[in-house]
Parts: structure tokens; C-alpha cells; sequence
């Protein structure tokens, strides 16, 4: 199997999890208990903090070990937002239709459940958002903005460091969804401005089932899970400790081996790119051009069942995606590519390839040879 979806996850790097088989058998007290077991724990804890801080360039009281990306997203969200409502601070909500779902569906669930007010910003034709779009929606009764740093779909890749700049401006908290981004772009909190960012340790060759939430010291969150005092109290329960010990180290290697990963992807992105472009008719590229994520292809080909192609390339040997792994299996046109523009022709055919440390030349030879081939024999179905 040719695994090409390094945007869905990635394998853990096997230096992530010799850092962490300790802390399931030898070291494997609560962090949270006074004897020596457990301040061995709470030392590989705090530790860990402090390697991820060192990558933020932030304070290591700023960090927050959550489950998964998607959770750091909601507690960011959720949390802002019932914050700003006890404080009678704010109740509008700014993001945008391109955003993961851990986002946009916990963004619609404050505007309808919980009377939060939601306002989708413009995106322009390869699905970054404008600063200009992000100055005029701004109101006195904004509490929000989120966006992310790329795009998990199309690759995108958003100026949030100017969009951050505008929220600043108007003394209006900023969070940025990272999760997909940390892999290969630099996630330092200073030069991008941010005020919350989350993180998931699965897109970068750490465990899944561990993330992290950055909180910019004096934004004020309500947690959303209650209990005992973890994580000052931002969110309750026993942390996992080997895999916070994973994920602090798998992030300390996307940033050590940031440059040499991107140029090892890079070439075959843009040879995969060129030749689909080229070698098959009826195809756009979806995503900006150049300022995408190193490792990401994605388009939409007219007349062509995505699902379907997934499931021939499976059987070809291929692992891809449609988009959003969250998306496989939906008959529907994908959010994302359905803001752009995109007519139910084009849309449903959506494509992401995504490679990764593992990815090789004869890898994307192969793959360049079978796609057109599979294309074809879609669209020929399609047409019965």
C-alpha cells in the first residue's frame, strides 16, 4: 500500500515512541500524586510543557494538554465564549465556512443552542480569508475571531499574522486551528500574534489521542470539562502522560527537521501537481498555487464520483483522500470546496494526495501512472 494521506494522520515517528514507552510501565504513576512514582510522572509532565513552550516561544503556564485537536478547538470556542459572557465582554463570533468542522460546527452549535452570534468572512477564490474581509465585519460586540493557519481540504495557507494584527487592533482574542499546520510551518505564537492555537500530536508523526491548546496569558476561558485542578484548572483529569510525552517530542522534531522535511516533499507536490494538471483534462487545482502547505495536492476533477475514485485507488493500492479525512464516505460535496465556488459537477470530485517523510519518487511515478487511467474509468461509469 502507497500511503498518500499524511493529512489524515501519519505513522508514529519510532523516536516519539521510545520516548514513551516508560511512562507506560516503568513510570507510570498519577502526575498528580504526591509520592515518587507520581513525581516522576509530574516531572515528564511539566517536562514536556516546557518543550513545547520552548517551539510556541511562549510561557510553558500557557500551555494546555488536551485529547486531540478537535477538543483544543472546542475548549478555545467554547471557552472564549462563555467567558466573554460572564464577563458581558462580547457575543459575536467571526470564522469562516472553510474551517474544520471541530470549528465551524462548534461555532454554529453557540449561535444555535446557546445565543452566541455567528458571521461567516469572506474567502477569495483559492479559500484564504482577507484581511479587508476580516476589518469589515468587525463590530464593538465582537468577542471572536478564528481562522485557521492552513487548510487540513485545499492546503491553503492564511496570513494570520496580519489577520491577527487587525484582531489586536480592536482588542478582539485571535485563535488559530494549527492542528494541520504544525507539520511543516512555524507555530511561534509571537511572530504570529495569536491569542489561542490548537494543536493535534497525530499530524506530525505523534500518537493520536493527544493536543494541546495554546492560551495567551490574560484570555479568559471557562473549561468545559470540570473536576479536579489539572491543567490550572483549564481542564480536568488524569493527563496522559506518555503520549504528552510523545507529542512534545514529535513537535520538537517537526521544528529541528522542519526545513529538510518540507524540501524532501516539496519536489514531488509540484511534480504531482504539474503532471495531473497536464496528463489529465477537465481538472483544477484546488488551494492556492504557491502558498500552500509543502506536503499537500488537492483538485477537483469535473464529472467524477471522488468517493468512487477513492475506492479504486484503494484497490489500485493507494491510500488518499477526498478531502477532510472526517469526510470519506459523505455522498455530499465537501463544505469547503463547495465555498469556493464550485458547481455539484466539479465539486463532488475533490482529490487530496498528501505525502510525508516516507513518500518517494517511485512512490508518485506510480501513482501519476494509475490516477489518469482511474479517472478515466470513472467519468466512463459516471456517463452510463
Amino acid at each position: 500500500m502507497i500511503y498518500l494521506d499524511y493529512a489524515a494522520t501519519t505513522p508514529v515517528d519510532r523516536r516519539v515512541l521510545d520516548a514513551m514507552l516508560p511512562y507506560f510501565r516503568e513510570n507510570y504513576g498519577n502526575p498528580s500524586s504526591v509520592h515518587r512514582l507520581g513525581q516522576k510522572a509530574e516531572t515528564a509532565l511539566e517536562a514536556a510543557r516546557e518543550k513545547v513552550a520552548a517551539v510556541l516561544h511562549c510561557k510553558a503556564e500557557e500551555i494546555i494538554f488536551t485529547s486531540c485537536g478537535t477538543e483544543s478547538d472546542n475548549l478555545a470556542l467554547r471557552g472564549t465564549m462563555m467567558a466573554s459572557r460572564k464577563a458581558s465582554s462580547g457575543t459575536w463570533i467571526l470564522t469562516a465556512k472553510t474551517e474544520h468542522h471541530a470549528v465551524s460546527k462548534t461555532a454554529e452549535q453557540l449561535e444555535k443552542e446557546y445565543g452566541f452570534q455567528l458571521e461567516w468572512l469572506d474567502i477569495n477564490e483559492h479559500g484564504a480569508v482577507k484581511p479587508e474581509s476580516l476589518s469589515k465585519a468587525i463590530c464593538s460586540d465582537t468577542a471572536l475571531t478564528s481562522l485557521m493557519l492552513a487548510n487540513n481540504e485545499i492546503g491553503t495557507i492564511n496570513p494570520i499574522a496580519d489577520l491577527a494584527n487587525i484582531a489586536k487592533a480592536n482588542n478582539i482574542l485571535f485563535h488559530t486551528d494549527a492542528v494541520q499546520a504544525a507539520a511543516y510551518l512555524d507555530v511561534n505564537v509571537e511572530k504570529l500574534g495569536v491569542d489561542l492555537m490548537s494543536l493535534g500530536g497525530h499530524k506530525f508523526y505523534g500518537p493520536k489521542g493527544v493536543g494541546a491548546l495554546y492560551v495567551r496569558k490574560g484570555a479568559k476561558l471557562l473549561p468545559h470539562m470540570t473536576g479536579g485542578g489539572q491543567e490550572n484548572s483549564q481542564r480536568a483529569g488524569t493527563q496522559n502522560v506518555p503520549y504528552i510525552v510523545g507529542f512534545a517530542e514529535a513537535l520538537h522534531l517537526a521544528m529541528e527537521e522542519r526545513e529538510a522535511r518540507a524540501a524532501h516533499v516539496i519536489p514531488l507536490r509540484d511534480r504531482i501537481i504539474g503532471q495531473v494538471l497536464e496528463t489529465i483534462p477537465d481538472v483544477q487545482l484546488t488551494g492556492h498555487p504557491e502558498h500552500r502547505l509543502p506536503n499537500h495536492a488537492s483538485f477537483v476533477f469535473k464529472d467524477v464520483d471522488g468517493n468512487l475514485l477513492l475506492q479504486m485507488l484503494d484497490s489500485a493500492g493507494f491510500a488518499c483522500s477526498s478531502g477532510s479525512a472526517c469526510k470519506t464516505g459523505n455522498p455530499e460535496p465537501s463544505e469547503v470546496i463547495t465555498a469556493l465556488g464550485y458547481s455539484h459537477d466539479w465539486a463532488l470530485g475533490s482529490l487530496r494526495i498528501t505525502l510525508g517523510t516516507d513518500s518517494t519518487p517511485e512512490h508518485v511515478d506510480s501513482f501519476l501512472k494509475t490516477l489518469p487511467v482511474l479517472v478515466e474509468k470513472v467519468r466512463n461509469l459516471n456517463q452510463r
